[in-house]
């Protein structure tokens, strides 16, 4: 799912190509995007845009007499740009707007369908919109520790929940836990003054330097690869990998649609977290550290060759 840095970026990019151009035309190719009948999509045609924003994960476009066109892109949703009339890629259009200097394209390669465009009309159908979290990066440091501290929630969930802070998912909280060695599952009742000032700076470090990161190879280009595994990262997508800072293996745990990847000697002293499905299957026989996995793995390795040698 496209993040804060992302979504940034994405602004960035759109900003020379739509402000006060007109948006010609709207064209929706799954029914499944638009999720709002009032106003109707085509009242957006022949409006010039007045500006662009972020609503947590949401992107806006301002139209000329308070409307806006708000966008979801979820788990697999991406925009692409090109020059007018030329062929889009096919099957995986959702939608597209066409303005004077090309054609501003939704795409969802998934078949489950869960992006999602809203059509409003007005500030407060807008604000309607808005979770409530705040920008980590616009905020004082009292205001975002006092949002994240609001419910006792594992600091996994409290920087993935909208509603507390915006624009932070699954990718780059695993990056910002590692960069404040924390543990995901570590509880937010549970953090003195030391670790929410070093949570803290880890928000804000690694969102932007990942703003800049992707600023810096989009290159005035549209961004063309928007994805949530990203070379570069410390511990997302890298699952089995080497830790950049102590060479130890990546370590995941899967739970409901959502992952954490983490490093155990930076962020939990060591200890493997237990994944439940796999806890079941050994029936709580979790290996409790990075050394008992390796020996577990070393005696399954030398079961196999007795078995091939038998």
């Amino acid at each position: 799912m496209p993040e804060l840095p992302d979504l940034t970026v994405y602004l960035e990019a759109l900003a020379p190509r739509v402000v006060g151009e007109p948006l010609e035309r709207a064209r929706l190719a799954s029914p499944f995007l638009l999720r709002t009948v009032a106003p109707p999509l085509a009242a957006c045609e022949d409006r010039r845009v007045t500006g662009l924003g972020r609503v947590g994960k949401r992107l806006v476009l301002a139209l000329e007499g308070e409307l806006f066109l708000v966008l979801h892109l979820m788990v697999a949703g991406r925009l692409r740009w090109l020059a007018r009339n030329a062929r889009g890629p096919g099957r995986i259009v959702a939608a597209a707007f066409d303005f004077p200097r090309g054609t501003l394209v939704v795409t969802e390669a998934a078949k489950r369908k869960r992006a999602a465009l809203h059509v409003v009309a007005g500030g407060a159908a807008l604000a309607a919109l808005d979770p409530g979290g705040v920008e980590p990066l616009e905020v004082a440091d009292a205001v975002l520790r006092a949002a994240l501290a609001r419910e006792n929630r594992t600091l996994k969930r409290a920087l993935t929940d909208p509603r507390l802070v915006a624009g932070i998912g699954n990718a780059y909280s695993d990056e910002i836990l590692w960069a404040a060695r924390l543990s995901p599952f570590a509880r937010t009742g549970q953090l003195d003054d030391a670790d929410w000032a070093g949570l803290i700076e880890a928000i804000r470090t690694t969102l932007r330097t990942w703003v800049e990161r992707l600023r810096a190879e989009a290159g005035g280009r549209f961004p063309g690869k928007v994805t949530a595994f990203r070379e570069g990262m410390a511990v997302h997508g890298r699952f089995g990998a080497p830790c950049p800072r102590c060479g130890a293996p990546v370590q995941r745990l899967v739970y409901a649609e959502n992952e954490a990847n983490y490093c155990a000697p930076c962020q939990t002293g060591g200890r493997l977290l237990a994944d439940r499905a796999l806890s079941r299957l050994l029936h709580g026989d979790w290996p409790a550290t990075l050394e008992e996995l390796e020996e577990r793995k070393t005696a399954a390795r030398g079961g196999g060759a007795e078995a091939e040698r038998g």
